[in-house]
């Protein structure tokens, strides 16, 4: 029999604890295969954070190393600083990143750190149960504003690539979504992109995948792809901000 697919030998085979219709699968599943692909799975080492992908050093098939909330980044500058030639990324999303790890990443871009970054971005915080995350959208529902997310009262949401993009240190940033099998295969792209950065050694990359939440959208996991699409997108416009094959 003609083998079409494999699941990638980047990933163990414990099953993912994930939701149904959640794409932290779908961005597991890119990350490891573009370590695979680039031929640095072995000398990968991943941080994994607080939040729904928790557990995501149970998945990657690579050495893992757990970080207090919000601190993936300066643990992941940590082991690079004394493993220079490993390969070294964070896997964070919203409420890890944009919020408590807010200064983490802004101050590893901006030193320049040469480690990778997937920053996942779903409006909210999932695992804790759907609070509002800086990143939920004006007039957003979340479980602390059941009346919507008021700007008067919050601002409006963090744009955490636009915000980076405008420090020299970081060398690749780039908004992909997960929505779509064309911006999955964008997202791909994207994700060897920035650790193609890494390995060149130019300095700070992240991606910011966004992603669903159907659990605390309280949508069918289709109906969230669609509101992924039709809400997030138009305030998170997908863009390539900072290449390093451009940026001196």
């Amino acid at each position: 029999m003609t083998i079409v697919y494999e699941k990638s030998k980047g990933l163990t085979d414990i099953p993912f604890h994930y939701c149904p219709g959640c794409t932290h699968g779908v961005i597991h599943k890119l990350v490891a295969e573009v370590l695979v692909e680039l031929g640095v799975l072995d000398d990968a080492i991943g941080v994994a954070p607080v939040g729904c992908s928790v557990l995501a050093y149970n998945y990657f098939n690579c050495d893992m190393q757990e970080a207090s909330h919000g601190r993936a980044p300066a643990v992941a500058t940590g082991i690079k600083r004394v493993l220079p030639d490993n390969v070294v990324f964070s896997y964070q999303g919203d409420g890890d990143l944009a919020s408590i790890g807010t200064a983490e990443i802004v101050h590893a871009a901006h030193r320049g750190e040469k480690i990778t970054t997937i920053f996942v971005n779903n409006a909210i915080y999932g695992m804790t149960g759907g609070q509002m995350a800086p990143t939920t959208l004006v007039g957003q529902k979340a479980t602390t504003a059941p009346f919507g997310r008021d700007e008067a009262h919050c601002g409006k949401p963090i744009k955490i690539s636009e915000m980076l993009a405008t420090i020299d240190g970081a060398k690749f940033v780039e908004r992909v979504a997960v929505n779509t099998p064309a911006n999955i295969r964008k997202a791909k792209k994207a994700i060897k992109r920035a650790f193609e950065c890494q390995i060149q050694g130019k300095g700070f990359a992240i991606v910011e995948v966004l992603s669903t939440c159907p659990t605390n959208w309280g949508l069918t996991p289709v109906k969230a792809l669609d509101w992924l699409q039709d809400n997030m997108i138009p305030y998170y416009p997908l863009q390539n901000f900072r290449n390093f094959e451009e940026v001196k």
